[in-house]
């Protein structure tokens, strides 16, 4: 790969919907309106960007990256213009900076500006997750900042699209332990004030680089229990109500809520290295044993999707590559099942997520059906996670997200299915498997990446290593006064300088 030069405006506060297709907003906004947002879970560490709390900045659009992702996962423009990757050195890659663009505290964004950001975030201990096993050198030259790694990584670009990865003012970073991100990034709303874990304030931000925001603020309430969140949703007390409990969706009126489908995957792993199913005719009885529509609908309330692979309809290539015909002929090399009659196998999952026991269950009376004997163990997590990545079990059920913060699912099979993977429950190797994943990882976005993705997962999927049931969704709430909220799969918007509500009466 010599060059990728992309450059243009892209309006990191543009309004698409999961699909991809702009939505309209309503044209008699409020413009002095407030929205009321319910989120799920509280801050953990102070809202600082360089952990999970990132994506709270992100989903408030206050603070905004080098790069923004679009439907597909490219990468398009935000902070950086364009970017191109040197022709003699590909370890190399530069980034130009937005001109005319402040920090909510009035300072400039400048290369220098940039640089010192993603500095912090390469120097912190944790460092962000997005930089594990990443060597960055950064350096300026003029209005670009230069970004080499040790060696070529063609994700360059799309790792810098991560909410860990915002870049904040100078003073964000002045505190001896905390970045504080109040009043220092650069998106249409800026953050004013945080209560603890009990809410947060943010008010537009007047002179934002590009199209200011419909609604003059939010005003945010961290609500942890679900059934709250739901109640606030049908009393008015919310205007946007993330993550609404399947259990309550039915108490709601349909208009009000939006099912996304989330790039996280039920799945069925099982043990490979000992026990029953290191007979891969009898993780093929398995297999065939699974009806996934049941599960959805007993479980679920059939607010899911039937896996038909590792990867859901949150990444719409997906499905499409299926029909390719390496990857059938891939797939078409799984084991005959086996008869199992009497084969006792022990089954794990944790309560944490609550529809987890409820799968378990219903997975238990169809593998009984199919002649296996199951012994259950429900715990929760932090006290099964342990057992189950030493393989403690004949099979464990796990709801595993399969796009991280790169928004490239090449990281989570790596760690889930390579043989030096790091939370490999399945206790699983194969060189076929290896092979594909460092063939898949070489591989750039615009080069058949997707392509060698997928023939990794057929990989994954002939061994049975791991059965995919389902893939979630997430059930957001939306008053109908609400016009241009995200629906993101990948949970980095939410409200963004397009959403509005309607003319009061």
């Amino acid at each position: 790969m010599t060059t990728i030069p992309l450059a243009g405006v892209f309006a990191l506060t543009g309004c698409f919907s999961s699909s991809g297709e702009e939505q309209s907003t309503s044209e008699s906004a409020d413009t002095d309106a407030r929205i009321s947002v319910a989120m799920l879970q509280p801050p953990r560490s102070g809202l600082s960007p360089l952990s999970d709390d990132a994506f709270k900045l992100s989903r408030w659009s206050t603070a905004e990256t080098l790069i923004a992702l679009d439907a597909e996962g490219e990468a398009q423009p935000g902070l950086a213009t364009e970017w191109r990757q040197d022709d003699a050195d590909p370890s190399l890659w530069r980034f130009t900076i937005r001109d005319g663009v402040t920090f909510h505290d009035g300072s400039e964004l400048t290369a220098a500006a940039v640089m010192e950001s993603l500095q912090a975030a390469i120097d912190a201990s944790p460092q962000p997750r997005i930089l594990d096993g990443v060597d960055l050198e950064l350096s300026v030259e003029d209005d670009d900042v230069l970004v080499r790694t040790a060696d070529e990584d063609p994700l360059v670009p799309q790792r810098l699209s991560s909410p860990q990865l915002s870049i904040l003012a100078e003073e964000a970073y002045e505190g001896a332990q905390v970045v504080d991100p109040i009043g220092h990034g650069t998106g249409p709303f800026e953050l004013i004030s945080v209560d603890g874990t009990s809410s947060a304030t943010l008010d537009r931000y007047e002179d934002y680089w590009g199209d200011p925001a419909r609604a003059s603020g939010m005003d945010v309430e961290f609500v942890p229990d679900g059934t709250a969140r739901a109640a606030a949703l049908r009393t008015g007390d919310a205007d946007v109500v993330e993550a609404v409990p399947v259990g309550q969706a039915g108490q709601i009126d349909e208009d009000l809520i939006y099912e996304v489908a989330m790039p996280r995957t039920n799945t069925l792993y099982l043990n490979t290295e000992e026990g029953p199913f290191s007979d891969p005719e009898v993780r093929a009885a398995a297999r065939e044993a699974i009806d996934r529509a049941a599960l959805i609908e007993g479980a679920y309330e059939s607010r899911a999707d039937v896996a038909e692979g590792l990867l859901g309809p949150a990444l719409p290539w997906a499905a499409d590559l299926r029909d390719e015909a390496s990857y059938q002929e891939i797939i078409g090399q799984r084991a005959e099942p086996a008869a199992v009659d009497g084969v006792e196998i022990s089954l794990g999952t944790f309560t944490d997520r609550s529809e987890l026991p409820e799968v378990a269950v219903l997975l238990e009376q169809q593998l009984e059906q199919a002649g296996f004997v199951v012994t259950q163990d429900v715990r929760e997590y932090q006290y099964i996670e342990a057992d189950a990545v030493d393989g403690v079990f004949d099979a464990f059920i796990l709801s595993r997200a399969t796009v991280l913060d790169s928004g490239d699912p090449v990281a989570y099979m790596y760690s889930d299915f390579a043989c030096e993977g790091s939370f490999n429950i399945s206790q699983f190797c194969a060189d076929s498997v290896d092979t594909a994943l460092q063939f898949a990882s070489e591989q750039y976005p615009a080069d058949g990446r997707e392509l060698a993705i997928m023939e990794a997962e057929a990989q994954i999927l002939a061994e049975d290593a791991a059965i995919p049931l389902l893939h979630e969704r997430v059930i957001q709430g939306e008053a109908a006064s609400v016009s241009g909220a995200e629906q993101d799969p990948r949970e980095r918007l939410l409200i963004t300088g397009e959403t509005a509500l309607g003319e009061s009466d």
